[in-house]
């Protein structure tokens, strides 16, 4: 069950997990918000992680960890409330993956809890990576960060005892996704809650067209069992929706796939799309709302909560209902 938890988990981030300034993803006693405190009391938790870059496996302290992950994971312009929400979300994803080494290792990564591969794991950000990527704003920014990691970077979600498979996303289409539906497990505090404030994100609404040919050859590499009619006009069929807006399935080509198959083989921003055939332009037209899975902490969410004086508690509390807060 835990590895099936793990592999929903890493398949849905990158999605994001992408960075979600880019996509992913999934985390809190307060922290002396003082950095020179930090600095006269050595941290001494540690996480392993297995550096793409160098091929090394690095004993990054776990402070470092939440800044480089959080700068990686949620844009540093978001209100400080969210930042703190997406602290605890990054260390509870983080904490879940470290307890899983301690009893089931991950064989490709034996010496590792995890890995800074943002298409299998949480990203990461080195300091060269956030200069790299700040520039001119990097201490602006990097304070900005660093502030919501020394206000809550000991507290981490649990869940009957365990921390949570904490799963969070750029944008929801307006409401967020279940895990069942998304993943095919079903988990309490991953369940669909409102987050119509998503519906004003940028980009919210993006539109995909694609040729025959190119539609066709994207999902037979995705399903190689796939026979297309001659005429494109009759590849699309009936669809099925869940109550948050992402596809469950679409027929295509007499089969049916899942909405989560035609999102990655097509690049699509999220599932929750609809799909038509434009005969005269000779064109498959997606429209497609939201961006990454939609289970969990919506972070656009996150950000127009805090604008409106939400907590990172109530954050927290409202995406990942039934769970609680507690020290690391």
């Amino acid at each position: 069950m835990q590895k099936l938890i793990r592999s929903a988990l890493l398949s849905g981030l990158l999605m994001l997990a992408i960075p979600s300034t880019a996509a992913f993803g999934q985390w809190h006693s307060r922290l002396n918000v003082n950095e020179s405190d930090h600095e006269n009391n050595e941290d001494t938790r540690y996480y392993s992680i297995y550096i793409t870059k160098t091929d090394t496996v690095e004993q990054v302290p776990v402070r470092d960890y939440l800044i480089g992950a959080v700068a990686a994971e949620m844009p540093a312009d978001y209100a400080h409330e969210a930042l703190c929400a997406q602290v605890i979300a990054s260390h509870t994803y983080a904490e879940r993956l470290h307890q899983l080494h301690m009893t089931q290792p991950d064989d490709s990564l034996p010496d590792a809890d995890f890995s800074d591969d943002s298409s299998r794991y949480q990203a990461y950000y080195t300091d060269t990576d956030m200069r790299l990527l700040w520039g001119t704003h990097y201490e602006e920014n990097r304070k900005k960060i660093t502030d919501a990691v020394d206000a809550v970077g000991d507290l981490v979600l649990y869940y009957d005892n365990a921390p949570i498979v904490a799963a969070f996303h750029a944008v929801s289409p307006g409401e967020t996704e279940s895990a069942e539906n998304a993943w095919g497990t079903s988990l309490p505090y991953l369940v669909s809650v409102e987050s119509e404030a998503d519906c004003a994100a940028p980009q919210f609404e993006t539109v995909c067209s694609f040729s025959p040919e190119t539609l066709s050859a994207s999902l037979v590499a995705a399903e190689p069992s796939l026979t297309f009619p001659q005429d494109p006009a009759l590849w699309l069929g009936a669809c099925s929706y869940s109550d948050a807006g992402t596809v469950l399935r679409m027929e295509i080509a007499g089969s049916d796939l899942t909405g989560a198959v035609i999102r990655q083989a097509l690049a699509l921003r999220s599932a929750a799309f609809s799909a038509a055939y434009d005969a005269e332009q000779r064109q498959f037209v997606f429209t497609v709302h939201g961006y990454g899975h939609s289970v969990g902490m919506s972070q656009y969410g996150a950000h127009r909560m805090a604008l409106a004086g939400a907590s990172f508690e109530e954050i927290l509390l409202h995406y990942y209902p039934g769970t609680e807060l507690r020290k690391q």
